[in-house]
């Protein structure tokens, strides 16, 4: 009987998940099943009793679950703790094993797919949530020359620093988006939820230097509000989350099989024309 992994979520029928995870299963010959469980929203940790129950190796995680994949962990990795969330897990017995690999997914797709590595660069990270917190330990990893975090809550934005800073970072810093104002960056990334609404953060359109690389982290929406706004600001090099959606797969996927699958076929699949 193959390997039994799933990606569960409510509501989970727009995941990319099985696509990814069965490509990358007949591309490295692993034998294992990858299905998609739409769990009752208050039933998460019922529904991942079952799986484990039914056999289940592993699973990823998508909203509204992340926070409750946390807590049901019994370990939890550095970038599960510092984004306070987990999008993968990994059972062992009575051992619930959790990770977050949102961040590490997108800083390869940026550095490695789009060749546009993060070390010196001056950086802006738009918004502090959850995706935000997700990308924080990556990029410092990288060695930015400058990372600011931008949100509409200040508060929100020094917690973040805060954490920069308790890691040894010293060129992190927070503002509001107001304070953006004559400040221009190598690299803007949008982690607001502002796309999932098609809608705009309230960030200016001078914050994109010459040559600068604007990356939404939403996926498969096509041209939204923020790259709009970085296109007709003469932006050139545009990009969404679906190199970083394929990245964060295959990081789970060699944490489960120990292979690393390639990503290009799937990164080319499901990419959208950002017109």
């Amino acid at each position: 009987m193959p390997d039994q992994y799933a990606v569960i979520g409510n509501p989970i029928g727009f995941s990319k998940s099985p696509y990814i995870h069965g490509t990358f299963a007949q591309a490295t010959g692993q034998d294992m099943a990858y299905a998609a469980i739409e769990g009752p929203l208050g039933g998460f940790a019922g529904a991942v009793d079952a799986f484990r129950a039914a056999g289940g190796r592993g699973l990823n995680i998508t909203a509204p679950f992340k926070l409750d994949a946390f807590a049901y962990a019994t370990e939890r990795s550095e970038r599960a703790r510092l984004a306070g969330a987990a999008n993968a897990m990994k059972f062992d017995g009575e051992r619930v094993l959790a990770d977050n690999f949102d961040g590490v997914g997108l800083v390869r797709d940026v550095a490695h797919n789009l060749n546009r590595p993060l070390k010196g660069k001056r950086v802006l990270l738009l918004g502090a949530g959850g995706a935000a917190r997700g990308a924080l330990l990556p990029f410092l990893e990288q060695g930015p020359g400058e990372l600011v975090i931008a949100n509409r809550s200040p508060g929100k934005a020094q917690e973040l620093v805060a954490i920069a800073e308790a890691a040894g970072a010293r060129q992190v810093r927070g503002c509001t988006y107001p304070e953006l104002a004559g400040q221009a960056f190598d690299l803007v990334f949008n982690a607001t939820s502002a796309s999932l609404r098609a809608e705009l953060p309230p960030v200016p359109a001078s914050v994109f230097a010459p040559g600068c690389l604007a990356y939404e982290l939403a996926y498969g929406k096509g041209l939204t509000p923020f790259l709009r706004l970085a296109q007709n600001a003469g932006v050139q090099h545009l990009a969404d989350g679906v190199g970083m959606l394929a990245e964060q797969a295959a990081e789970a996927f060699e944490w489960w099989r120990g292979v690393r699958p390639d990503t290009r076929a799937v990164i080319a699949k499901l990419t959208l024309a950002l017109i």
